[in-house]
């Protein structure tokens, strides 16, 4: 009986030494979770059998279980690494099979699909709209990167944060022309965009009247006036109150391209009168070219965008995270994947940043969450293990050696 019990504690200690040695090979491995050896004891008694006199059969092991401990991010500057700090799991498309995984080494196959190493296809929720906010989180969509160009928008509105001086003086030469700087006082430009991504540069003149605190205000567009002369008038503080919305709307101006018309509003709200010299503070517009794609890009809760050269930011989806209610429970596949299975319970999906689901961290991977020293004492442990029981044979085929050599 004593052979078979220190066997089983042989058997035991093998396995054990099993599993600490497929965690140090994987000290490496992204997204890697150690495993566990467990074990219980083994007794043999009848029904009539009591524990006060029952030896016992030796150790088998109960299970080898994954520790789904947090392991540490550690930074790439990859953009399409990615790490989850907390509960979730990548979910993944392997072939049909819904798959998971903490390793976020990703990838793009050539037709533009982001992949882990073994082909298996990120999945996401697909956005509801372009603002990046919403998304359907009840489906499920591979993550794909599209290779056509950003498509342009036509500039609708431009803001000018400009300061006139207060003690500007009226032009003597008349009448205004863009084209002598002797009939204006200043002047700024600008470029905009039709709806075909053509750009095109549109002027602005200042010029002073005779009247105390006015201005007048006109618009070019390469090169061609859009309209009459604009007033702008000041108070005594240098506040603008005419226009008194502080928003002029031009003509429509038709560029030769072939584009739509451009119809052009411009927000002077924060222009001012004060002191002695002329400033543009704030000059932009909302309009923009074509973009080719330079990237992507994470946030922290997963909405994965698409970045173009003309500065636009595209939303493909949102990363989409998994957890179960049984971690344990789930089937390890090999190459940083698990499946479902009846112990782990139901898959419950979301977003990153929302309950337990933890958040997104690109340019950075999870790295494996075995601890080397801990490894290397439970590597002497289990051997030690190992040869107490050997000795425990060796030891029990001296006392039989014993019982037969009695005359």
């Amino acid at each position: 009986m004593s052979f078979r019990t220190a066997l089983s504690g042989i058997n035991a200690a093998t396995t054990d030494l099993s599993v600490t040695s497929n965690n140090i090979a994987n000290v490496s491995t992204a997204g890697f979770k150690e495993g566990r050896a467990e074990f219980g004891d083994l007794y043999a008694a009848s029904i009539f059998g009591t524990s006060r006199n029952t030896a016992g059969s030796g150790v088998r092991v109960t299970g080898i279980t994954q520790q789904f401990t947090q392991g540490p991010i550690e930074f790439t500057n990859r953009n399409l690494d990615v790490a989850v700090s907390g509960g979730g799991f990548f979910t993944l498309n392997n072939n049909g099979a819904t798959v998971y995984s903490r390793a976020g080494n990703f990838q793009v196959d050539r037709d533009g699909f982001v992949v882990n190493p073994t082909g298996a296809r990120l999945q996401i929720f697909p956005p509801t709209d372009q603002s990046g906010n919403n998304f359907e989180t009840g489906r499920l969509q591979d993550l794909q990167l599209t290779t056509t160009d950003s498509a342009p928008s036509a500039s609708t509105e431009v803001v000018v944060g400009s300061n006139l001086p207060a003690n500007g003086t009226v032009p003597v030469a008349a009448p205004f022309d863009p084209n002598d700087t002797n009939t204006f006082n200043h002047s700024t430009s600008i470029t905009l965009y039709d709806s075909l991504g053509v750009a095109h540069v549109q002027t602005l003149y200042y010029v002073k009247t005779a009247n105390p605190n006015e201005w007048q205000l006109h618009n070019y567009i390469d090169g061609t006036a859009v309209g009459t002369a604009q007033t702008l008038q000041y108070d005594a503080q240098g506040a603008l109150t005419t226009p008194a919305t502080g928003f002029v709307t031009l003509p429509a101006y038709t560029p030769t391209t072939g584009a739509a018309a451009i119809n052009l509003t411009l927000d002077l709200r924060s222009s001012t009168q004060y002191g002695e010299r002329f400033a543009i503070n704030d000059l932009r517009q909302d309009g923009y070219t074509t973009g080719r794609l330079i990237g992507i890009e994470f946030s922290q809760e997963g909405v994965v965008f698409a970045r173009y050269t003309n500065g636009v930011a595209s939303p493909l989806g949102q990363v989409a995270l998994t957890t179960f209610p049984n971690q344990q429970g789930l089937q390890n596949l090999g190459d940083n994947l698990w499946s479902e299975t009846f112990d782990s319970g139901g898959p419950r999906r979301g977003a990153a940043g929302t309950s337990d689901f933890g958040l997104v961290t690109s340019g950075a991977l999870e790295g494996s969450n075995v601890e080397l020293t801990e490894q290397l004492v439970n590597m002497i442990v289990a051997q030690r293990n190992f040869q107490a029981n050997a000795q425990m044979i060796q030891t029990t085929d001296q006392i039989q050696q014993t019982i037969i050599n009695l005359r």
